[in-house]
């Protein structure tokens, strides 16, 4: 029997569209760029040849338009995996569920998304202003959780690993690991200076090892993600988004990757003196190989 989504569940605006987005399945192009910060969208689609659709709603800002012939999204999620719980369920029930009938479409579309962000590198090695792929995303935050997720065995392997060799504490949602999808992970290769291992953390400062006048009762965590190793990989950076997305995106069938230029070496405690030309260097390269 086809599951019918009750208004309670499946929330709608009079025009039939997601509840927090704003948006409509026709309103979505197949290949989505996620990105955090809601003044960013329309400095990517500024470089688009044409914009058809456009719309805000808190730090949701979506916009649809075209770049060198291929229709591209670009869509805001504002900070957090608790916003990527909203976005990347709304982004396919616009898709894949029909506004009218409240049932699951016969043909179901695949959307690919691509997060491009920034992020604090976790390895000296790196430098400001490199591009980072995350093969893999660790994260911390506990939301998927909530759904019947299946993990492959190398994602459960490298989260026990993770879990075990951080000694990770009981107090803290269980880590979960999972994988970039192959097919964008290899087709964005010359974007990329390092692929490695990103840890998406619940939060910017004590998730994160920053210390102000709050004081971390896990000061040693840091040292023990640099340590960390799994399936050839170290970890490589943290930011705030990425395991959401994988996790969710997976479940749902989608592809995913994520790219982030590195505005921070948090080991060299370093940060960039010029972010904004660190930013459009990832969007001019992302989006040349997107439509390419």
């Amino acid at each position: 029997m086809e599951k019918y989504f009750s208004e309670s569940e499946l929330i709608l605006r009079p025009d039939k569209s997601v509840y927090h987005l704003g948006v409509k399945g026709e309103d979505l192009a197949d290949d989505i760029i996620i990105v955090g910060d809601p003044d960013r969208v329309a400095v990517i689609t500024s470089r688009f040849d044409s914009v058809r659709f456009s719309t805000a709603s808190r730090e949701f800002c979506i916009q649809t338009g075209e770049y060198n012939s291929k229709e591209i999204s670009v869509v805001s999620t504002g900070i957090g995996v608790d916003n990527i719980d909203i976005v990347i369920n709304e982004l396919d029930a616009a898709v894949n569920i029909n506004p009218n009938t409240r049932l699951v479409n016969k043909v179901l579309r695949k959307l690919k998304f691509l997060r491009l962000g920034t992020s604090g590198a976790l390895d000296p090695k790196i430098k400001l202003h490199d591009i980072v792929c995350s093969a893999a995303a660790i994260g911390m935050d506990g939301v998927p959780h909530f759904y019947d997720f299946e993990f492959s065995q190398d994602e459960l392997a490298m989260a026990d690993s993770f879990s075990r060799d951080c000694e990770w504490p009981d107090k803290v949602a269980s880590p979960y690991a999972v994988m970039a999808s192959k097919h964008l992970h290899d087709k964005f290769e010359g974007v990329y200076n390092h692929r490695g291992i990103t840890i998406t953390a619940n939060g910017f400062y004590g998730p994160q090892n920053r210390e102000l006048r709050g004081r971390l009762r896990y000061p040693e965590m840091e040292e023990r993600y640099r340590a960390f190793s799994s399936h050839g990989m170290n970890v490589t950076n943290f930011e705030m988004e990425t395991a959401g997305i994988y996790a969710l995106s997976k479940m749902l069938g989608h592809s995913h990757l994520t790219l982030c230029v590195i505005l921070a070496n948090r080991i060299n405690k370093e940060f960039s003196s010029n972010p904004e030309e660190a930013v459009n260097s990832l969007i001019n390269k992302a989006l040349y190989s997107l439509s390419n």
